[in-house]
């Protein structure tokens, strides 16, 4: 592969495609998508499919009531674990 990356084939941009999108990176400014119609026809698409995704499957917060659940449980397993281990101890 070369060590450019605007050179690099729709193979390879596509294979590290997941990585630049993770990294907040503004994928529609990399060099391979200003010279390949096909990569930016895909990124398009991927955009699509985020943004309805997006509006199907909003992002909601739970209750405080679900998060006071979740603290109760975590302090009764630390709880049980210290008393099992002082009676292993005993």
């Amino acid at each position: 592969m070369s060590g450019d990356p605007g050179n690099r084939s729709c193979v390879e941009f596509q294979a590290h495609l997941p990585e630049l999108i993770g990294s907040g990176e503004d994928v529609a400014n990399h060099p391979h998508m200003q010279t390949c119609e096909l990569c930016r026809a895909l990124l398009a698409d991927l955009e699509t499919i985020a943004e309805a995704a997006r509006q199907l499957f909003p992002i909601v917060e739970p209750p405080d009531e679900v998060w006071q659940h979740i603290e109760s449980a975590i302090k009764g397993e630390s709880a049980a674990a210290t008393a099992r281990n002082s009676a292993k101890r005993a």
